[in-house]
């Protein structure tokens, strides 16, 4: 009985969100926009802008190690 009631009232909250974005006209080119920029920021960028990381730099472990290890025990300046 008690999942019957927890199924009930996830469908009407579903619902309810539902009824309201069908109606909304700002709101659904607002949420376009929305997933456009995140679409640009999370891909694009990520492709163009960070493609550098730690592999791409150093191939072997032993010369990611010796940075690590430099980096770690440098003294503040």
């Amino acid at each position: 009985m008690h999942l019957k009631h927890l199924y009930f009232s996830i469908s009407q909250i579903f619902n309810f969100y539902k009824e309201g974005f069908k109606n909304l006209t700002l709101g659904k080119t607002l949420w376009k926009i929305i997933f456009i920029k995140l679409f640009v920021m999370f891909v694009i960028l990520k492709l163009f802008v960070f493609d550098v990381n730690f592999n791409s730099i150093f191939k072997s472990d032993k010369e990611k190690s010796t940075f690590v290890l430099k980096n770690l025990t440098l003294e503040g300046k």
